[in-house]
């Protein structure tokens, strides 16, 4: 292969928008890169920078692409505190089901059409069960928050993973919990609850403190300054 992404004795490889998006889908968010996609093509990352700015672009470009299929459900019967239940729950399931999308989401958002489309449909949500747009943005913004660093733990967990040396290291927390003195009792009390099954409560219980101090009709600002007064010890 040539400098310009010839192959030798071959047909040019073709290099277009299009051809970039779908290489780095083929790839994933967690393994996209410029060279990567340029080797997947078949041509050197200079032909690729011949249609694309660089790593930020590709990035927007491909993960506005897998968030364009995301379509949120919202049923007009939830209130408030179960509809963001919801918007968190599917907003989750669609990262994790993408590997790299929720550190793409996490980074900035919206970045582009597919990022807008998705925050007017949940500030639309809102707005509908009393919020003004402000105050939508704010709340909205904060439950996606939320779901976005728990999905990028859960990742980064699951990717460094050693599953035999987890489990080893998990048996000896449970054994040296269940040997303390004051620790042992009230652990062998605790509900058995799955990783899964505690984040989403988890969730609603951030959720259910959100709506609290952000309940429909309050103002922004008001929100914020009680927020505020709580303590300075940050």
């Amino acid at each position: 292969m040539d400098s310009g992404g010839r192959r030798r004795g071959g047909r040019a490889a073709v290099v277009s928008t299009e051809r970039i998006v779908r290489a780095g889908r083929e790839l994933g968010m967690r393994n996209l890169g410029v060279n990567a996609v340029a080797a997947r093509i078949g041509v050197s990352a200079t032909a690729l920078y011949r249609h694309i700015e660089g790593r930020w672009e590709l990035e927007r470009l491909v993960g506005e692409s897998f968030l364009a299929e995301l379509t949120l459900r919202d049923d007009p019967e939830e209130d408030i505190e179960r509809h963001l239940v919801s918007f968190g729950g599917q907003l989750r399931s669609f990262l994790l089901s993408h590997p790299g999308l929720a550190s793409y989401v996490q980074v900035l958002f919206p970045r582009g059409e597919a990022g807008v489309r998705l925050l007017l449909d949940e500030v639309a949500a809102l707005e509908r069960r009393g919020y003004s747009a402000d105050a939508a943005v704010v709340l909205s913004g904060a439950v996606a928050s939320l779901v976005t660093w728990s999905a990028v733990a859960e990742e980064r967990q699951s990717a460094d993973a050693d599953p035999a040396g987890y489990e080893r290291e998990r048996d000896a927390v449970t054994t040296m919990i269940a040997d303390h003195a004051r620790l042992g009792q009230a652990h062998s009390g605790l509900p058995a609850v799955t990783p899964k099954e505690f984040s989403r409560l988890l969730l609603i219980a951030q959720i259910r403190g959100l709506v609290s101090v952000a309940p429909p009709g309050r103002p922004v600002g008001e929100i914020v300054a009680e927020l505020s007064a709580a303590g300075d010890r940050w």
